[in-house]
């Protein structure tokens, strides 16, 4: 199939509205557009060189926690919830209750994304996997009577208050099996030369015009991605995502989707995505980089002068890279110590310019890893 002559679907007529049939993808794709290779080719190199530096970067599951984290907030956030990645690090109890729901479904995306990423290394991208991540994305939050976990049994829409100024209706829900099945021969189907990329954008596109739950399709069909490109290869380690890029760019990434089902513009939608991997490639790599300065300086110019608490230092800054913001008593915790104990290392660490006090209360207070949040916080252009 060439991209330029690719026809996305047509519309049926239901009882009072139309949905979309997309045709199905699982075919050879081809393309005549030469902005679509040097895309891909720029694409290939920055996602190569973004592998690269995560093998290369001690502890790199460590950094890693903090890309879902940033990735949960950032795709919740274009489903509207308020929810800041400082907000998302905090416990249950230190939340502000009118702030809890949102909170919660940025939790539930962090379990979703950990454990779809460790399901890969026994079993495939897949139906199964999509279905058992959004039931942990859908638990106890507003889509939990959704049927989470399951496709949607029923018509849904996008945008408008009904289904009669909505904004895009997907195929009834009868189709969605066939559908779906079709897009997971895709993703596997090795005797067709399609590059990795071009697969994993056709097939982000493909599962949010199928839209197969009744809620959760956004950031279900954005955890896709990097499970495509973990799963095909193209990453050892999940450090791409786009929902940073897609969240600053909401409209054009709404209206490249929407352009395929509109005018068949599927090219133009490859390389809006190839673009978004190209940028947030240059970005990962930039934190990492950050990340390796940052803790040189204060391995080599602020640990150093604790004397005999830099065993237990140490022990904290490692919590720290995972958990950036802390109170006394997660301190005490993490390092099985007295509270006495972890107040006074806190109070070092005060000192030292690595952690700052942003309660500002005597009690209950919390300390933050700023200048490490800082770098997870700098916006994709």
């Amino acid at each position: 199939m060439k991209i330029e002559d690719f026809k996305a679907g047509s519309y049926q007529q239901e009882y009072r509205y139309k949905s979309f049939i997309p045709n199905k993808v699982n075919q050879e794709w081809v393309w005549n557009d030469p902005k679509i290779n040097s895309l891909l080719s720029e694409a290939n190199l920055n996602l190569g060189n973004l592998n690269a530096f995560s093998l290369y970067v001690p502890d790199v599951d460590v950094f890693i926690r903090m890309h879902v984290v940033k990735e949960a907030t950032k795709s919740s956030r274009i489903e509207g919830t308020r929810t800041e990645i400082e907000e998302a690090l905090l416990k249950d109890d230190e939340v502000q209750p009118e702030k809890r729901e949102d909170w919660k479904e940025v939790q539930n995306y962090i379990e979703s994304m950990n454990y779809s990423i460790s399901k890969l290394k026994t079993i495939p991208v897949s139906t199964r996997l999509l279905k058992e991540s959004h039931k942990i994305l859908m638990q106890g939050v507003r889509g939990e009577h959704k049927t989470p976990g399951e496709f949607r049994a029923s018509q849904n829409w996008i945008g408008g208050a009904t289904i009669n100024d909505a904004v895009f209706i997907p195929p009834p829900h009868t189709e969605v099996n066939e559908l779906m099945s079709d897009l997971e021969n895709f993703l596997h189907n090795e005797n067709i030369a399609v590059p990795p990329l071009i697969k994993t954008s056709i097939g982000h596109y493909q599962f949010e015009t199928i839209h197969p739950f009744l809620d959760g399709n956004g950031r279900i069909g954005r955890l896709l991605i990097t499970l495509q490109l973990v799963s095909s290869g193209i990453l050892t380690k999940p450090t791409l995502y786009l929902s940073d890029y897609f969240e600053k760019h909401r409209a054009l990434y709404y209206d490249n989707l929407n352009m395929v089902r509109i005018k068949h513009d599927l090219a133009q939608w490859i390389k809006f995505f190839l673009v978004a991997v190209i940028e947030t490639s240059k970005q990962g790599i930039e934190t990492f980089q950050g990340i390796l300065k940052l803790r040189d300086k204060i391995d080599n110019d602020k640990i150093v002068k604790l004397g005999k608490k830099i065993p237990k230092a140490k022990k904290l800054m490692n919590i720290l890279y995972t958990n950036p913001i802390v109170s006394s008593n997660n301190v005490a915790g993490f390092l099985d110590i007295t509270p006495a104990t972890a107040n006074s290392l806190i109070q070092d660490f005060l000192n030292l310019g690595i952690l700052v006090e942003i309660t500002g209360g005597r009690r209950y207070r919390l300390f933050s890893f700023v200048e490490y949040l800082k770098l997870f916080t700098k916006t994709n252009s």
